[in-house]
C-alpha cells in the first residue's frame, strides 16, 4: 500500500539530518494520499541510521494505524489534526532545529527581518501559546495539533503563506504541498531564525522588512506573476525570446 508515497517520505525523513535539522530521532516527515485518505509517517524513535523506506508506517485521517509493523511517530495526532484542518497541505514536517526551538522557548515570532525569510514566509512566523496543564495531561499531541490551527484562525493567517509554526516551549511545524518541500520550509525557517538572532543582538532598532518588500519578495515566487525560478509563464516566455 502507497508504496511511492513510502519512498517519497522516507527520501525526506532522510533530509533531515542531511540538512542539519535533527539531532539522534528528534523530527519527523509525513505525506499523504488525499484520495485514499491516507498518510504515511516516519516510526517513532527509529535511528535515520537504520530507517528504511517500507519502515514507514500508513496511518488513515481519524490517527489508526492501517499498515506498518512498527509504532508511528509520537507526533503522529498532530499531523492528523493538520491534515484535518488544513485540508490542501500534502506534507508535514516536525524537527527541534535549535534556532527555531530558540524562540518557541522564548515564546516570540520569528520576525521577517529579511528576504531571505520573506522569500518564503508572508509575515511573521507565529507562536502559539502555551498549552494548558489539562490539555498536556487529556491529549498532548492532539491538543498541539488543536492549539496550532487555533492560532492561526485567530491570528486569521493563511496557512500556505506562511506554511510553518511555532509551538510554545517546543519546536517548529512546517507543511507544504508535498513532503520535500515541507522539508524545504523547515530549512528556510531555521535559517531564518538564526538570522533574525543575530540581527535582533546587533540593534534594538525596528528592522522588520517594509510592506513592499515583502510583498516583492513573496509574490515574485508564489504571487500570480510570479517570475522566479524556471517554471513560471514569465520565465518560459523569457526562454524562449532568448
Amino acid at each position: 500500500m502507497l508504496e511511492k508515497l513510502k519512498q517519497e517520505v522516507y527520501e525526506a525523513n532522510m533530509q533531515l539530518p542531511k540538512l542539519d535539522l535533527v539531532t539522534f530521532t528528534w523530527g519527523n516527515v509525513s505525506g499523504i494520499d488525499r484520495e485514499k485518505g491516507l498518510f504515511v509517517i516516519k516510526p517513532s524513535g527509529v535511528s535515520y541510521e537504520e530507517m528504511k523506506p517500507e519502515d514507514m508506517v500508513v496511518v488513515n485521517l481519524k490517527g489508526e494505524v492501517v499498515e506498518g509493523d512498527m509504532n508511528p511517530s509520537s507526533d503522529t495526532p498532530t499531523h492528523t489534526v493538520l491534515y484535518n484542518e488544513f485540508p490542501d497541505i500534502g506534507g508535514i514536517v516536525h524537527t527541534h532545529s535549535p534556532w527555531a526551538v530558540s524562540f518557541a522557548a522564548a515564546e516570540i515570532d520569528v520576525p521577517a527581518l529579511s528576504t531571505t525569510h520573506a522569500d518564503t514566509f508572508y509575515g511573521d512566523v507565529p507562536v502559539t501559546p502555551a498549552l494548558t496543564k489539562q490539555e498536556i495531561e487529556e491529549a498532548y499531541e492532539e491538543n498541539t495539533g488543536k492549539v496550532i490551527v487555533r492560532e492561526f484562525k485567530e491570528r486569521n493567517l493563511d496557512h500556505n503563506a506562511v506554511p510553518a509554526v511555532l509551538v510554545s516551549q517546543h519546536g517548529p511545524f512546517t507543511w507544504g504541498a508535498t513532503p520535500d518541500k515541507a522539508v524545504y520550509n523547515a530549512k528556510v525557517l531555521e535559517v531564518a531564525a538564526e538570522i533574525d538572532y543575530h540581527a535582533l543582538q546587533m540593534t534594538r532598532r525596528n528592522i522588520e522588512v517594509p510592506q513592499y518588500l515583502l510583498d516583492k519578495h513573496y509574490y515574485r515566487k508564489h504571487g500570480k506573476n510570479a517570475y522566479y525560478g524556471q517554471n513560471n509563464a514569465k520565465s518560459k516566455e523569457h526562454a524562449q525570446r532568448k
